[in-house]
């Protein structure tokens, strides 16, 4: 088995699979996050991300590793967290999974918390764009984000198999390694793997301030991104029983981080996070089902933020999520699924910087996936989900949540249909088109306090309803062998959409205990923003195509292209959404020789002029990167050489998604070097 991490130049995983090339098979990818009836092209406007195509976007975060998807930008709040963001949505809008599981974490509460997921252990990432995916519950009303890893190995094994890289350079001269080791003897699986990062403070172009919000008199830190520096380490065991109609197994694995907070000078954040996972599936069966598949996850999270060597808050979330999915036998020409979801979430915040209280949230789901093919070409299906939500909030005797006193609970109903015809053999026509609800979130409900990591004073509404949406897209697919890709236009009308609006009030924050006075940590006079539903539109357009230039002794040439556009308005207001990605383009041209392959990369964003009166826009960029690597064997091994160099021409890049553009731009020049071996 191929084992293939993350951090790797563009070209590192074609260059492996080109080591065996009478073995390569490419497959068609399929998508199960959307449909788990596993069909070869989904309506869902998704894409998948595996071998050397999730090796071309690899970063140290999900959300930059994701970041030049379509439609897919990052919160970017230094090196240390980055979260994805969809279409302009973020936050509890977007679900992101651990095998098809909710991973529970604090990353959706605040932008400066980390998501716990090192993307080396990632095998496979699939992401589904838009409110498709009501599989995985009403708070994908922007989309999903599914990664799996292998720790439960899901088919047989046989012999031993392993990995292991090198890696240093970067912007912030990460020290990496990675290893991973799988054995088997056909029934009995065993998986193994460790990974360890280093990184010092981010290098930069300038000043880490923009010039819009920089003191010529107190300028602050200059080529450097104070406080940026960090490690995380992670490892895995877990194992299986296969069978020839199925199989069980079980893992635990655990991920350790340490990383500075860019919004707040000498802050740090301490993450740890215990995950145990369980999962089952039966094949081939007789009676009303054909298969049942069972996930079960259970995570124990904390992290401490750290001032000084003292700890001024703590936040923890203990929980679990299970679901069950079932195929039933054709009903008639109906071909799908059912399925039941069930999880608990218990948060808490204890400490100065605490702005929720302790809250446990409940939930229950009932889904179906229903898909009809009336003819040769064109397919269909429906899509519907039943949720109960209960969110339960203690103060604690704590006077700041007074108002949190009783329990709210949400009904939630969503129903999604889609449509998939085949125009001829090239062409393709998909649609879709969903009604969603969420419910609110216990922050959304319950927040009452100063939130430094976004400058703000943030007050929740426990009178808040459901959020509804209406949305469609319609793409049109194309592959004749040359090209290969797709344009789509897709659009969201919010009946509530819970946004955090700005009041115009100034709020006290809260107050230090310090011997010391440093006006970086005055928590006082923070602008009030509160949780409020509005009326809100989203719409714009997604493209890629993957075009096949020429094949000859000179070598294999090929052009990738890919661009979106998304435009958000506040429809109570008439002001637009903040935080919202400008039109972005990018293009590869790739390059392969027996043992060698290069590519090159440019980038570029528009400018960010559509924003709230309260906040700055961002100026548009342009950015160059380019990599190389080589390939040799070792006796029975395969090692892999690569270098790859990233914004050589050192631009200042402030992504419009972040909150932190004007005082945490992206990395500067970077250059790094790898070393990798499988066996």
């Amino acid at each position: 088995m191929l084992y293939i991490p993350l951090r790797l130049s563009p070209i590192a995983v074609a260059l492996c699979l080109a080591a065996s090339p009478t073995q390569a098979v490419e497959l068609e990818p399929q998508i199960i996050t959307g449909n788990p009836l596993g069909n070869r092209e989904s309506a869902a406007p998704s894409s998948v991300l595996e071998g050397d195509q999730l090796l071309q976007q690899q970063h140290a975060s999900l959300g930059e590793t994701l970041n030049r998807q379509p439609g897919v930008a990052s919160t970017w709040f230094g090196p240390g967290a980055s979260r994805p963001v969809i279409r302009g949505l973020d936050g509890d809008r977007i679900r992101i999974l651990r095998n098809g599981v909710g991973a529970l974490d604090a990353s959706s509460l605040s932008y400066d918390h980390a998501v716990p997921l090192d993307p080396v252990t990632v095998e496979r990432v699939e992401i589904i764009r838009g409110p498709a995916a009501l599989l995985y519950g009403g708070n994908a009303i922007g989309g999903v984000i599914n990664t799996f890893d292998n720790r439960i190995p899901d088919s047989p094994i046989e012999g031993i198999h392993g990995a292991g890289e090198l890696r240093y350079g970067g912007a912030d001269t990460t020290r990496s390694s990675a290893g991973k080791l799988e054995a088997g003897n056909g029934t009995f699986a065993l998986h193994l793997d460790a990974n360890s990062r280093q990184f010092n403070d981010l290098r930069i172009p300038g000043y880490a301030q923009s010039a819009k919000v920089r003191d010529p008199d107190a300028p602050g830190s200059r080529h450097r991104l104070a406080n940026s520096d960090g490690r995380q380490d992670g490892g895995a065991i877990g194992g299986s029983y296969n069978w020839e109609h199925g199989y069980t197994g079980l893992s635990y694995s655990r991920y350790d981080s340490n990383y500075g907070s860019v919004a707040e000078p000498g802050v740090r954040l301490d993450m740890k996070q215990d995950h145990y996972a369980f999962t089952s599936q039966l094949r081939d069966l007789t009676g009303p089902f054909t298969s049942v598949k069972v996930d079960a996850g259970y995570t124990d999270y904390e992290h401490r933020e750290i001032e000084e060597g003292e700890v001024h808050t703590t936040f923890r979330n203990k929980g679990y999520e299970a679901r069950v999915e079932a195929r039933h036998q054709p009903l008639g020409p109906l071909e799908g699924v059912v399925g039941a979801q069930v999880s608990r979430n218990e948060f808490s915040a204890l400490g100065e910087e605490a702005f929720v209280p302790h809250t446990d949230t409940d939930s229950l789901a009932l889904f179906m996936l229903e898909q009809w093919q009336p003819s040769e070409h064109l397919k269909l299906s429906l899509g519907a989900r039943m949720e109960h939500t209960r969110v339960d909030p203690d103060a604690k005797g704590n006077a700041t949540f007074a108002d949190a006193d009783s329990a709210s609970s949400f009904n939630a109903f969503s129903l999604s249909s889609g449509a998939v015809y085949q125009l001829d053999p090239i062409w393709s026509l998909a649609a879709n088109l969903g009604y969603t609800e969420r419910a609110p979130t216990f922050y959304e409900l319950y927040a009452n306090g100063a939130h430094v990591a976004t400058g703000a004073y943030e007050v929740g509404d426990p009178s808040l309803t459901k959020e509804k949406a209406i949305s469609a897209d319609l793409a049109l697919r194309f592959d004749n062998g040359t090209h290969k890709g797709s344009v789509g236009v897709f659009y969201s009308h919010f009946r509530n959409y819970i946004g955090l609006i700005g009041t115009g009030n100034v709020r006290e924050g809260h107050d230090h205990d310090h011997d010391h006075e440093d006006d970086d940590h005055d928590h006082s006079g923070f602008p009030e923003y509160q949780y409020q539903g509005v009326r809100a539109r989203f719409y714009g357009i997604e493209a890629q195509d993957r075009w096949q230039l020429a094949e000859n002794r000179l070598g294999s040439f090929a052009l990738e292209l890919s661009g979106d556009y998304t435009r958000a308005k506040n429809l109570d207001n008439g002001q637009p959404l903040p935080r919202i990605a400008p039109l972005r383009l990018n293009s590869g041209l790739v390059w392969e020789l027996e043992r060698w392959q290069a590519r090159i990369d440019v980038q570029h964003a528009a400018s960010q002029h559509r924003k709230p009166e309260n906040e700055t826009s961002t100026a548009g960029y342009t950015t160059l990167g380019a990599s190389v690597g080589y390939r040799f064997d070792v006796g029975q091994s395969q090692w892999l050489a690569f270098v790859r160099g990233e914004n050589l021409t050192d631009q200042t890049v402030r992504y419009a998604s972040s909150i932190l553009r004007d005082i945490a731009p992206a990395p500067g020049r970077s250059v790094e070097v790898g070393l990798r071996t499988t066996f």
